[in-house]
């Protein structure tokens, strides 16, 4: 399912990281290296795992791969995180003429 690897590939901060880089703007991957101290392989199964995820497109020009955001996937994805916790319908808590009653924690 896709959005299981959505969320499976935003869960991690590498990758987290190059789609902050691409928001900005279109990058080879030879730039995008220049943000991190991994190895190319180890980067290079970074931009699979978001290829896979449909959250970067990468377009291959001469010998270099530029990679772009699929901000659709991401905004999706972000959607239905909303909705699925009912985050975008909360509203304020009612308040009242008393201070709330709180119970003492155990220790």
């Amino acid at each position: 399912m896709l959005i299981t690897k959505v969320y499976s590939a935003l869960s991690d901060p590498t990758r987290r990281r190059i789609l902050q880089l691409l928001r900005d703007k279109d990058m080879t991957a030879g730039e995008l290296s220049d943000h991190f101290e991994f190895t190319k392989p180890t980067l290079s199964r970074h931009f699979s795992v978001l290829k896979e995820a449909d959250l970067i497109q990468g377009t291959k020009k001469g010998n270099q791969i530029i990679y772009r955001l699929n901000v659709t996937v991401l905004e999706e994805a972000l959607m239905g995180m909303l909705e699925t916790f009912k985050l975008g319908d909360a509203k304020p808590a009612e308040q009242s003429d008393s201070a709330p009653v709180v119970s003492p924690r155990k220790k």
